[in-house]
């Protein structure tokens, strides 16, 4: 196993309560940048250790802290996105049950820099339980000195607050977060002014993702330089993973992101291998936004190099050949699962979750799942596929927020990479509506991690 920051005390009974979690180390980070550290300082650490944000566009944490605007007498908030929707991502839900002050400390680390002093975690309606587990957290903190008025001493005050959503994927997105924390229609705002700028009650906020923020307890604690020199290139620090499928090993695995792909399914570490010993068809790396890969391209780069758990070599080749290490949400399917069915299911799921603001994705997702549906049902034709192609083509790129993109990649990836189980649907018609459909071809023969 690899090096731990964020799960290392993960099996430490009693983590989720602050005395233990604080004889445990906890809340360090807290006393080390308010006590020695000034906020630009803090903020300089996060640029240095090159913390990527965890929840899907990967950019640089520090430099997005950069771009906060800071008018005199205007309040500044941080928003902690756990708006945790993405179909087969779950990895923060893990962070915050389990460990939920090690997202508590880095807030109050992030506020600090930030000069955020009322902040929220906006969270999750499903995830009502946490809701409790999360403010019980806060109150400990509070009780503790280590937020309220004057923390430690050193005259920084910090509020924390915690907002349930009401079940729409869409809050997801920043802006459409910003919007519902506020009382409105999740609907996401045009772009500029940004959140930087403009973004709760139109005063400068950053919105973070939960394993981001819970990063900078390690940052801190390391130092931006140390935390750096763990993974590789740009891919720095520890990865929090969600995996799931066809494994034996589902569950959230934290990962340095300089493993193979081949080595984090097959590994007993991590997933386990393929059940039943079957052999690996494909997988969606990053949640059900990113494109899915075959085998043969998910082993290999467009160079034909080992592809790793890491933003740069999922990547690797653009979407012909590769993918995005996106949210974390590792889907692996085998040889017997049918690709047309799971982009169906996908689809339905984007055309439920679109807002419907903008007219290519609120029309465009709904063609998208009824022409996948025609094929689930033995009803469509060869021109369906161009037809299928053209239509995800028109959506991305084309609307306010990226809920349109992540809906037609999924699409146009699976054409892409299985446009023959396409044309077998058409071809196989009556069959088709019976079973699942495998493609062995497109399970090349691997050889098992000891």
């Amino acid at each position: 196993m690899g090096r731990q920051l964020l799960l290392a005390k993960k099996d430490v009974e009693g983590i989720r309560y602050f005395d233990t979690y604080r004889r445990e180390g906890g809340y360090r980070s807290v006393e080390k940048a308010l006590k020695t550290m000034s906020p630009d300082a803090v903020t300089e650490e996060v640029k240095k250790s090159g913390l990527r944000g965890r929840g899907g566009a990967g950019f640089p944490a520090g430099m997005k802290w950069s771009f906060l605007a800071k008018p005199e007498g205007v309040p500044r908030h941080l928003v902690v996105n756990a708006d945790e929707s993405e179909p087969g991502t779950f990895k923060d839900r893990y962070l915050m049950e389990y460990i939920p002050h090690s997202l508590i400390e880095g807030m109050v680390v992030s506020s600090f820099a930030l000069g955020s002093n009322v902040s929220y975690i906006y969270i999750r309606g499903e995830y009502a339980w946490i809701v409790e587990i999360l403010e019980q957290a806060i109150q400990e903190a509070k009780n503790n000195g280590f937020l309220g008025k004057n923390i430690l001493g050193s005259g920084f005050d910090c509020e924390i607050y915690v907002q349930r959503g009401a079940g729409a994927y869409i809050c997801g997105e920043e802006t459409a977060l910003i919007e519902s924390l506020e009382g409105k229609r999740g609907n996401p705002r045009i772009k500029p002014p940004f959140p930087a700028i403009k973004g709760v009650w139109d005063r400068p906020t950053v919105v973070n993702n939960v394993e981001t923020i819970a990063a900078v307890v390690p940052v801190i604690n390391e130092g931006g330089e140390e935390y750096a020199k763990i993974g590789v290139g740009k891919s720095t620090g520890t990865k929090l993973i969600s995996a799931c499928g066809n494994i034996n090993n589902p569950g959230v695995f934290e990962i340095d992101m300089t493993i193979s792909v081949e080595e984090f399914i097959y590994s007993d570490e991590y997933c386990g291998g393929i059940k039943n010993n079957k052999r690996l068809k494909a997988c969606i790396p990053g949640g059900s936004s990113v494109p899915i890969l075959p085998a043969n391209l998910l082993l290999k780069t467009a160079k034909g190099e080992s592809r790793l758990m890491n933003y740069e070599s999922l990547a690797d080749g653009g979407f012909a050949t590769g993918t995005s290490m996106g949210s974390g949400g590792f889907i692996v399917l085998d040889e017997d699962q049918c690709v047309v069915k799971h982009t169906y299911t996908l689809a339905r799921f984007y055309r439920h979750e679109s807002c419907g603001q903008c007219s290519p994705c609120r029309e465009g997702t709904g063609w998208m799942e009824k022409l996948l549906l025609r094929f689930e049902n033995g009803m469509g034709k060869m021109s369906d596929i161009d037809l299928l192609w053209d239509i995800q083509r028109r959506i991305e790129g084309n609307t306010i927020c990226p809920l349109g993109d992540a809906a037609a990649w999924p699409v146009a990836a699976a054409i892409r990479h299985f446009r023959d189980e396409f044309e077998w649907h058409v071809t196989n018609a009556a069959e088709a509506t019976t079973r699942n459909y495998g493609l062995a071809h497109y399970a090349e023969p691997l050889s098992v991690v000891a």
